[in-house]
């Protein structure tokens, strides 16, 4: 039986609002409603049903035609909302976002979000949608638009079947049917798999489900005739247990839903309970819950779901880089702020372009025409990314040679020589080879350089180039994040990753190294006060650095470090252990400009007094010392009084950076230690 024509049902506009509303809140502060992401999963199934009582209550149209008008009919709702939005928060991230470690990837989600892939992008980059990185990236909420694109890509060729009416139907039904249950079993694969939790999480494949329950919902109806409006529905006293039900168990799934079960199995419970008040509501509209979700209220917000889904996060992640959302005046004023952006795009991009007579006259062109504002708009975006310190207000994007330490500006200084890089295999992490090419200077010294760390032995890598410039000789530089050699914190817990990769480099420094040859060490060996995205209380990393337990594990790795590098002592290579550099209370990176200088991050200063510092490290700086002492020729060398050459230590020098973030040096703090670096390598 053909559904009714119904060209609006206001209770799904109420399903609507409830579903962007606990995604909001939930992106606002988690606490409030601990489950509010899985409201995605909510658009998912109504996005599936409505999309199917869109085409079938259109005039069938058949062959190219169809597609067309389908694509054309997609690229109207979606494309243009969605590419003004992509281009502001370019914008906004050009002038407000520096580049680092929390931001690496959202150049490239951004570009991929213009096509519907940036579900693909944070999937194979391994961003935890639950991480700080996500957190810190404004396009990380394009995932779900990319998976219902993906679907839409596919949704005509199944859908194609049930508009020939007759036995078409029944394939149709029977097509999504086992695409609904593929990828519901894959997804329950993934989630019996430890470490898939990223891939299970955005991938279409495992999404797909979510959408065909929506159409599955909407082909059961259709067959069944169960569009056609029940004068009797108030008779139907059983209506009222199952609404409650279906409440229940959507509100359950929007508080109890956990990160790393999603979309299964606790993506199960909004799928159902959405998919039961459809069923429900869609026949019999009438009752306390069809008039609850059809009020002014829920219908206003759901009409502007989309626009508040696409808005809410860039704004939010802005907030976070720039004056914080921790704070109740904070918040109220983004959400002031997405509430108004939502409601522009809605008046005057969505709507004018999705209902009014404006753009081209043909199904053919408004996908041709999609398709070329698309690239055009990545094409921007890539523009931005690529020229914004031209633009930004950040003080860390118009400086970069003083905030990075990627040597750049050596080609200026010494256009007359370079550093050949290779890249050497190492199991685990990362290694690479530094030499000097051609050169009219330098004192052309035959002296091999090892230098094995965490990500701070990476942190050196702009004095590392400009010795082998200065010098000559050879740099070998390892480095994985967390992996120190010698790293002292090996009572925090076991580290598999990192136990294979430090072996593997001491097996490489044991085949390579030669007598007059010097091994440098570096490494984070004290506790942080200060990450990327958040800060540590000092007392408490302090107690612990004293704790049994780590005085016992210092121990431990003291013996098990000298027994480990001795062959290398004995044989004439100097080994040189870093001591612990300051630790700031805040990072800098995020610390440096008028519009972040009051952010939560930044509260605990730029400075840490010496005295304080000295005693944090002073646990640390004695067990580098026995180690030292048990190794023949080995040597500490203190980076700190150079950093810190008052009773305060800061994180500048002469009003430039010394560190990027709470640790890592900058690149002008590479420039300030290289003749103390050099001074120790030339110390017999």
């Amino acid at each position: 039986m053909q559904p009714a024509r119904s060209p609006y049902v206001p209770h799904i506009d109420g399903l609507r609002a409830i579903a962007v509303l606990s995604v909001i809140l939930y992106h606002l502060k988690a606490s409030w409603l601990p489950g509010g992401f899985t409201g995605v999963d909510v658009f998912f199934v109504i996005s599936g049903f409505v999309v199917s009582a869109s085409v079938d209550r259109l005039p069938p149209v058949g062959g190219w035609a169809g597609l067309a008008r389908f694509y054309a009919r997609r690229i109207r709702r979606i494309v243009p909302a969605l590419v003004v939005c992509l281009l502001v928060t370019a914008l906004l991230s050009t002038l407000f976002i520096p580049e680092s470690w929390l931001s690496e990837t959202s150049d490239k989600t951004g570009r991929r979000a213009f096509f519907g892939l940036s579900n693909w992008v944070l999937a194979s980059t391994g961003n935890d949608y639950f991480s700080p990185r996500t957190e810190f990236n404004p396009y990380t909420h394009t995932w779900s638009l990319g998976v219902e694109e993906q679907f839409y890509l596919l949704f005509p060729l199944l859908f194609l079947a049930w508009l020939r009416a007759g036995r078409g139907r029944i394939v149709s039904l029977a097509l999504f049917a086992l695409a609904t249950v593929a990828s519901l079993l894959y997804a329950l694969r993934l989630a019996g798999q430890g470490g898939q939790e990223i891939q299970a999480f955005y991938v279409t494949t495992t999404r797909f489900w979510q959408l065909g329950v929506g159409v599955l919902l909407y082909q059961l109806m259709a067959l069944a005739g169960r569009f056609q409006l029940d004068p009797a529905a108030r008779g139907l006293h059983w209506r009222s247990p199952l609404l409650l039900l279906a409440l229940a168990a959507l509100g359950y799934g929007l508080w109890a839903a956990r990160p790393g079960h999603s979309p299964y199995p606790d993506g199960l419970w909004p799928v159902v309970a959405t998919a039961l008040l459809l069923a429900l509501l869609q026949r019999h509209p009438s009752g306390w819950t069809g008039r609850a979700l059809s009020s002014a209220p829920m219908v206003w917000v759901g009409k502007l779901s989309y626009s508040l889904y696409l808005w809410h996060w860039p704004v939010f992640v802005v907030f976070r880089w720039t004056i914080g959302l921790e704070t109740v005046t904070t918040g109220a004023a983004a959400l002031v702020l997405v509430a108004l952006l939502a409601w522009a795009s809605w008046r005057w991009v969505e709507q004018p372009l999705r209902h009014g007579g404006r753009g081209p006259k043909t199904n053919l062109r408004w996908v041709v025409l999609g398709i070329a504002v698309l690239v055009l708009g990545a094409g921007l975006q890539s523009v931005l990314a690529k020229h914004g310190h031209h633009v930004s207000l950040s003080t860390v994007s118009r400086h970069p040679l003083d905030w990075y330490p990627y040597a750049k500006g050596l080609k200026r200084e010494v256009p007359d020589c370079r550093v050949v890089e290779s890249s050497l295999p190492v199991a685990g992490g990362q290694a690479r080879l530094l030499e000097r090419g051609d050169c009219a200077q330098g004192k052309g010294v035959d002296r091999h350089v090892f230098v094995a760390g965490d990500s701070h032995a990476l942190a050196y890598n702009e004095l590392l180039r400009r010795l082998v410039v200065a010098e000559g000789g050879q740099v070998r530089l390892y480095g994985s994040g967390g992996c120190a050699l010698v790293g002292l914190q090996g009572w925090r817990g076991p580290n598999p990753g990192c136990e294979a990769y430090t072996a593997n480099v001491l097996a490489d420094l044991l085949a390579t190294a030669r007598s007059g040859d010097v091994v440098f060490l570096p490494g984070l060996r004290v506790p942080r006060l200060s990450d990327q995205y958040t800060t540590f209380d000092p007392a408490q990393q302090q107690a612990e650095l004293e704790s049994d337990a780590a005085v016992q594990g210092r121990a431990a790795e003291v013996a098990t470090a000298i027994a480990q590098l001795r062959p290398l002592a004995e044989r004439g290579v100097r080994i040189v252990l870093e001591a612990p550099k300051p630790v700031l209370p805040a990072p800098p990176f995020r610390c440096s400009d008028t519009f972040n200088q009051h952010n939560p991050i930044c509260a605990g200063g730029l400075t840490i007094a010496r005295d304080r510092m000295q005693a944090l490290r002073a646990p640390v700086l004695a067990s580098l010392q026995q180690v030292a002492d048990g190794l023949p020729g080995a040597q500490v060398w203190d980076p700190l009084p150079t950093l810190c050459p008052g009773p305060v230590c800061s994180a500048e020098l002469d009003g430039k950076p010394l560190y990027f973030d709470g640790d890592h040096l900058s690149g002008y703090g590479n420039r300030v230690l290289l003749p103390a670096f050099q001074k120790q390598l030339d110390a017999q």
